[in-house]
This record gives C-alpha cells, structure tokens and sequence, in this order.
C-alpha cells in the first residue's frame, strides 16, 4: 500500500460514530485527548492462559475477528513477533468477501485480521491473551462499540484443532475467573478461508490517527496494549504497506 492517507471511510451502522466525530475534532483540538486509557475505555486485566499451544518453527497464522477490523489490526501491528496482520474477511465465499457486500451483515464474513507471527518469539497464548484483553471486548457477540451486525462478531477462526483446543481452553479458564461483567460470547470456527481486505482498509489505524472512530475506538487499545503488555509492545507497528 503507497504512503498516501487512506480516503475517508464512514462505517456501516455507526451512527454513534456519526455523532462523536462532531465531539472528538473539537476535543482534539483542544489537546484533551491525552487522557489515561482508562479514562477513555475501560481494559480488563486478565491471567495468561494456563495451557499453551505447541508450536514449532519461525512462521504461523492465526485469524481473529473482533469488531472494525482496523482496531484489531492495529493492535496486532504493534504486537512483538507479528511479522504481519493483514484486515480481510472470513466465514463466507470469495464472491461476497468485499466491504461492501460484508457490510449487509447477510454474507457470512466477519472483519477479520490474519495474523502471521514467530512462534519463538510470541506464542499464540500470547496473541490470545491480546486479543481478549485489549483488542476487543469478549462478551458482545455480534457487535462492538457502534457497530452492529454479525460482521462484526467476536470469533476466533481457528486455523487447526488445536488451535480451536487451546482457545476453547481458554474461554473457559477466563470464565472461572469472573473477570469479566458478563459470560464470554466468542465463537470459535473452523478457518475455511481468509480474503484481504480492498486496500484502503489496511494500515488504517497508523494512516488515519486522527480520524475520529480511530481516535474515540481504537488508538485506547495501542495505548492498553503499551501498558498492560509492555513486553510485548513495540513502538514501530508491522505495516502491509512496508512488505
């Protein structure tokens, strides 16, 4: 992906964004905006699994959907041992895996994000604890923030059986805990597919970090990431359009 900043982009079924971006620009230019994470969204603490998966080699994939795939991306992006996170869509046929089509909610596909990591440097624990931590909130199952529709469910698309094993494992042992206001809703499915995104949805976040979903979504949970990880943190995000 060039450089340039991506078009602007008004997500499906996010009026409440509609609504905040007429809030946040004055906020920004106000500088009040440099608030504590948790003063802006909230993040839950929780312990790292108890069972780990068994991974062997310097490359493997890992596919989450949780929300607007550009949070989850950016999150990723940020994560050590990420060697890439793409934006794409999963759970349907190649024919209806675009923005628009998956937009309707009727298509099967949930924005999702493809991430190829190192297991010698980061496990996929290590990615799930990420993702039920800060990348997106667990109990709302077919939306998150403003947006709504099953395109924009919590599922974790597992790449093997194991994969599914370990994250199943997890769901649970995060249930015992009570961590968490209400029962964990995220479905784990089999990964048939995963089709990148159009590309101006890849990069988004580090593109745009001043548009006013990202900055009211999504740049709460780079900052969560940095604090509740900061082992795991790094500065300089993996980009799409660097590879």
């Amino acid at each position: 992906m060039s450089s340039t900043r991506s078009p602007v982009v008004t997500r499906p079924n996010a009026w409440r964004a509609t609504f905040a971006s007429f809030l946040v620009l004055p906020a920004l230019a106000l500088g009040l905006f440099n608030l504590p994470v948790a003063a802006q969204e909230a993040h839950v603490v929780i312990p790292a699994p108890a069972a780990e998966l068994t991974e062997t080699g310097t490359s493997a994939v890992a596919v989450f959907a949780g929300g607007c795939f550009w949070g989850v991306q950016g999150v990723f992006q940020h994560v050590n041992g990420v060697r890439n996170a793409v934006s794409g869509y999963s759970g349907g046929s190649a024919e209806t895996a675009t923005y628009e089509l998956s937009s309707s909610g009727k298509t099967g596909h949930a924005e999702a994000v493809e991430v190829t990591y190192d297991p010698s440097v980061v496990s996929y624990g290590d990615l799930l604890h990420i993702y039920f931590s800060v990348a997106h909130n667990p109990t709302q199952l077919n939306y998150q923030g403003p947006d709504r529709g099953s395109q924009y469910r919590s599922t974790i698309f597992a790449v093997n059986d194991e994969q599914a094993a370990t994250a199943q494992a997890y769901i649970d042992q995060l249930d015992a805990t009570g961590r968490f206001e209400a029962p964990i809703v995220t479905t784990i499915e089999p990964l048939q597919a995963f089709y990148p995104a159009e590309q101006y949805h890849q990069d988004f976040l580090t593109l745009n970090p001043t548009w006013p979903y990202i900055v009211v979504h999504d740049l709460p949970k780079i900052a969560a990431l940095e604090a509740i990880f900061p082992d795991a943190y790094r500065a300089e995000p993996v980009l799409v359009g660097s590879l």
